[in-house]
């Protein structure tokens, strides 16, 4: 059997990214290769010490080059606070909005019956243990406006409740910006509920 096409073999690497399909993948590649040594041979070196540093947290999940990552070592930190993501793209988007300033637990997923997906494929007990050990006030469920990520709240606040702690969700509604006629029945009806005082 020929070996195959490295151009081509690239091409369907990057096509597998999210975002990226056969066009843009091919567009990226041609750029690439116009200039090698500016940009594929740097690139190349960045995934190989990327694929050997990046490990999860043990403490929150997170991906960095340091266990603990940089987040939980971070002596500025609330450490009475933890914002639970479903994944490390869910706290990546929170830390670039710098609006939260405690910790992170990430869950890895959230509960699907239909994707065979128990609260034992999560870090729920990693979680459990966090807030036993740490002295945790506040949990922030930072979780998806989806039936999974509503049923995982739902799990989490039962399994949180025992310990006192408080739990908290994000709210859910109108996005600053957003103009009601393009937006969702279920949006517009959970803005409506969580309507507050002006």
């Amino acid at each position: 059997m020929p070996a195959p096409d490295p151009i081509e073999h690239l091409i369907g690497l990057l096509a597998r990214l999210p975002g990226y399909g056969r066009r843009s993948a091919r567009r990226a590649v041609l750029k690439m290769l116009m200039r090698p040594e500016e940009a594929m041979l740097p690139l190349a070196a960045a995934l190989r010490d990327a694929a050997a540093a990046v490990r999860p947290c043990r403490l929150c999940r997170n991906l960095d080059d340091q266990d603990p990552c940089h987040i939980c070592r971070d002596p500025q930190r609330d450490r009475s606070v933890i914002c639970v993501v479903e994944g490390v793209a869910e706290l990546w988007a929170l830390e670039r909005a710098h609006a939260h300033r405690g910790l992170y637990h990430v869950l890895g997923g959230t509960l699907s019956a239909l994707g065979g997906v128990g609260p034992e494929d999560l870090a729920v007990q990693p979680l459990l243990a966090r807030i036993a050990e740490q002295g945790v006030e506040e949990v922030i469920l930072a979780l998806p406006a989806t039936v999974e990520g509503a049923t995982t709240a739902h799990f989490l606040s039962d399994r949180l409740q025992p310990s006192g702690v408080r739990v908290t969700r994000l709210a859910q509604g109108v996005p600053i910006g957003g103009a009601l006629d393009v937006l969702d029945e279920g949006t517009l009806a959970a803005a409506l509920k969580a309507r507050r005082a002006v």
